[in-house]
């Protein structure tokens, strides 16, 4: 039903990920909730391409749950007093792109 998504228990511990990839839909899920752009999502993973990311979000809006559960696990893992992941992060549309030069200082510094 989802043919870019994967399902295996040997692949980030059966977390759903991207088919031939190991971005986890969890991960894109939790960006594009937190405000990203499906076009953010595939600037930052052209290698997905917009039928793998798209797919992977159909997936998550149709097992919402399944996917909330994995982020839980993943906040778990991280330790009981752990921020979500992307907590005190930029949003993923702030962030330069791999083919941008990063943001220079007043002083026409580059900041790194």
């Amino acid at each position: 039903m989802y043919p870019h998504v994967q399902l295996d228990p040997d692949v980030l511990g059966g977390s759903p990920v991207v088919a031939g990839s190991r971005v986890p839909v969890r991960r894109l899920w939790a960006w594009h909730r937190g405000g990203s752009s499906v076009d953010t999502l595939l600037r930052r993973y052209p290698q997905l391409g917009a039928a793998k990311i798209l797919a992977a979000l159909a997936f998550a809006y149709d097992n919402e749950e399944l996917v909330e559960d994995d982020l839980r696990r993943e906040r778990e893992a991280l330790g009981a007093d752990a921020s979500p992941p992307s907590a005190g992060l930029r949003p993923l549309s702030q962030l330069p792109l791999l083919d941008e030069a990063p943001p220079t200082t007043p002083a026409g510094r580059r900041r790194r």
